[in-house]
């Protein structure tokens, strides 16, 4: 590449950041910086074919593209939709975008020497894919695409259609028992699953405790650091053909009796022997702890292997705040005893130092569990927006199956909210198409090198569907985020979008029969929806019935939901699950979105892209006109603001909502245990990172630069 049109793209992005003369800012000259990038980075290198059946005859014939999937279709439907697509003449709105795409997703040749595909393309065998041999549905989904209103996940988007690729799945949660076998397994799927491209979380709450018996014999048991050590080794070794290392988190209940030196292995100053670098901790917290914590009580650490013993099963499968009191009285159980709000406190200052843990508030997600059932949520993801049931595994000591349980894969894809708002009229459509999409995603895994997780996956074909946009939404329509019409509007498209999803995958089940255990689920019987039944639901300001009539968006009845419930009643639902908020990271930049539902850190974000440097990411249709309303970013609004916004839609979700919290360089731990706090009396079912803003060196030419550099190292696979 010439160093002159780099220079050239590189110094039109950075102006976005500055203002002219008159106080105007530069956000126009991203948009030149993009056509700069295309003509002087990829046109060059992009590879030309005389017309659409050469280019697909060669990517077939040189094992690019995979003739299965266009074999669904015939031949001249699959042209004229590459034709279609290049018609559209996409163009990409930010340098980041166009960015992400040609170093992230674009199919290149295998000496990487040129490209092979547009956007268009890799749209168009991403609707070949999802459409599944239904020339309406691939035609329809190519359309959400390419107008942005449907972004499937990384994993999806970047492998549907190629000959040789990885997973469509972008992350697994298994868990563990107190054996070996179980242990030694978790690790080994871990391996198989990482060198599959998928993040893997696992659930360490039913390991024996540090010095609990091994054969009757006392102070044997090493506890769960060491599964931890072997777990972040594998972790770093599944390094994807070195692209990046795998993925790992693991899931502890606080009331383990190894929680504190769990959390001790992300200290700064742990001992090597103990400090745990790349694997990422979460903690799963019951009511019961707050209730202790907030009657400044010690909390007892129950020893998970006298509660096998004497409940007949593990840990993980009893509500500890159900059965304190019992686990308290019972002699037979050892206990430890710790302040609670210790507890707190140290959570609250490894959020300081490195982000973790993530948290999972285990009762409010098992409270809204429609399978219960089947079992409880014992644990998150890798992004803490998955909260599905997992069941045990047993095995033989060759490690073999004797019993295959339940585990749990994340099939994601995500709306644009703004653009979904524009065609508002075809929202159930939309939605419709999403769903039937992330079905197939679901139907279309190879996960046979994990029984369990293939398990899961086959009986429950759970989905989540969740939404990115937000505040480039409201700032669209000069909504500022930390305000009542904020959390309406929120509150109101969720709705809409439980709705609608419900009412796909209703549809689905006609057709294909309804999951595994639908008779079993809370669903069967309508209790899930009671709280849609008995009102119509409006909006409560005045500004979002403004919107509604605005972009012409149909709320749901009272009536459209008791009907659809008869529905779901007499035919079932194909998906045990259906949506989730995932912190869209990637996909984001991609489609030159704000990520996620969170309010953006800046109104013009600085990255770290390797070689280049920063680039600088203008928020999403940002202008003089709506400047304003980006002002007041993520760490101004703070933490209670995106808890509202993020529990107006937890209301319709029925798994999580990926919720990071950011807090200024002021903010004390004491903050910190507020927001917890306030998030657990929401009702949300988890949190994701915690941020903390730095403070910026005085005289830095970059005001804010400094301080805002997302360079966090996050699972890409889960970020989708």
């Amino acid at each position: 590449m010439n160093n002159q049109h780099k220079e050239a793209y590189i110094s039109l992005n950075a102006l976005t950041q500055f203002k002219d003369q008159h106080g105007h800012y530069h956000f126009d000259a991203d948009k030149e910086a993009v056509k700069l990038y295309m003509q002087a980075q990829i046109m060059p290198k992009l590879l030309k074919f005389k017309d659409i059946p050469a280019k697909l005859t060669y990517l077939v014939e040189n094992n690019y593209y995979d003739e299965i999937v266009l074999a669904q279709y015939k031949f001249d439907f699959v042209v004229e939709l590459f034709q279609k697509a290049a018609d559209f003449n996409f163009t990409f709105p930010s340098l980041m975008g166009a960015m992400k795409f040609y170093q992230s997703y674009a199919l290149m040749t295998d000496d990487k020497q040129n490209y092979l595909e547009t956007f268009a393309d890799r749209a168009c065998m991403n609707a070949l894919f999802l459409g599944h041999g239904d020339a309406q549905l691939a035609s329809c989904l190519l359309d959400d695409i390419l107008h942005k209103r449907l972004q499937p996940a990384t994993p999806t988007f970047l492998n549907a259609g190629k000959k040789r690729r990885g997973e469509f799945v972008s992350c697994y949660l298994l868990r563990l028992e107190d054996n070996m076998e179980s242990i030694a397994r978790g690790i080994s799927t871990s391996l198989q699953l990482s060198k599959r491209g998928g993040g893997v979380a696992l659930c360490l709450t039913n390991l024996r405790e540090s010095g609990a018996p091994i054969k009757g014999i006392v102070n044997q048991s090493s506890g769960v650091v060491p599964v931890m050590k072997l777990l972040e080794d594998s972790f770093s070794y599944a390094n994807q053909l070195g692209q990046r290392q795998g993925a790992g988190a693991v899931y502890l209940n606080v009331h383990h009796p190894d929680i504190l030196q769990f959390l001790d292995t992300k200290r700064e100053n742990a001992d090597e022997k103990i400090r745990i670098k790349s694997l990422s901790l979460g903690v799963v917290i019951p009511d019961i702890t707050f209730e202790l914590a907030k009657a400044n009580k010690d909390m007892a650490l129950f020893s998970p292997y006298d509660v096998e013993r004497e409940y007949g099963k593990p840990m993980s499968d009893i509500s500890i705040t159900d059965e304190y009191a019992n686990l308290l009285a019972n002699p037979r159980i050892k206990k430890t005893y710790t302040s609670a709000r210790k507890l707190f406190q140290t959570i609250a200052e490894l959020h300081f130092e490195s982000g973790y843990p993530y948290i999972l508030f285990e009762d409010s997600a098992n409270l809204r569990n429609p399978l219960k059932k089947v079992g409880r949520i014992i644990m998150s993801n890798l992004c803490s927006e998955i909260a599905q049931v997992n069941t045990a595994s047993a095995y033989s000591e060759d490690l073999t199956f004797t019993k295959v349980g339940e585990d749990v894969c994340c099939n994601l894809a995500s709306l644009n909210i703004a653009k979904v708002m524009e065609a508002a009229p075809q929202f159930a459509e939309i939605v419709e198409h999403a769903i039937y999409g992330l079905n197939l995603v679901s139907r279309a895994s190879d996960l046979a090198c994990a029984p369990s997780v293939q398990k899961g996956n086959l009986g429950n074909h759970a989905l989540g569907l969740g939404a990115m946009n937000l505040h480039g939404f409201l700032a669209e329509n000069h909504i500022f985020y930390d305000t009542e019409e904020a959390v309406d509007f929120t509150d109101i498209f969720f709705f809409c979008l439980a709705y609608h999803a419900f009412s796909a995958s209703n549809k689905l089940a006609q057709k294909v029969g309804p999951f595994a255990n639908f008779a079993l689920s809370e669903y069967a019987d309508g209790t899930y929806f009671q709280k849609y039944l008995n009102e119509d639901k409006q909006p409560k300001t005045a500004k979002v019935k403004e919107l509604i009539k605005k972009y012409q968006l149909k709320l749901p009845t009272a009536s459209d939901w008791r009907n659809l419930v008869e529905r779901i009643k007499q035919s079932g639902l194909a998906n045990a699950h259906l949506l989730a908020v995932a912190p869209t990271g990637s996909i984001s930049y991609l489609s030159s979105c704000t990520p996620s539902l969170q309010a953006v850190v800046s109104p013009v974000e600085v990255r770290k892209e390797g070689k280049l440097g920063r680039v600088y990411v203008p928020a999403y249709k940002i202008s003089a006109d709506n400047y304003a309303y980006y002002q007041k970013g993520a760490y101004e609004v703070g933490p209670n603001a995106l808890i509202d916004i993020a529990a107006a839609a937890q209301k319709h979700v029925d798994q999580a909502i990926s919720l990071t919290l950011f807090m200024t360089s002021e903010a004390t731990t004491r903050d910190l245990n507020k927001a917890y706090i306030y998030a657990f009396k929401k009702g949300l079912s988890s949190i994701y990172y915690v941020r903390i803003r730095q403070e910026v060196l005085e005289g830095s030419e970059h005001l804010a630069e400094d301080a805002l550099i997302s360079n966090l190292n996050e699972c890409e696979s889960c970020m989708i």
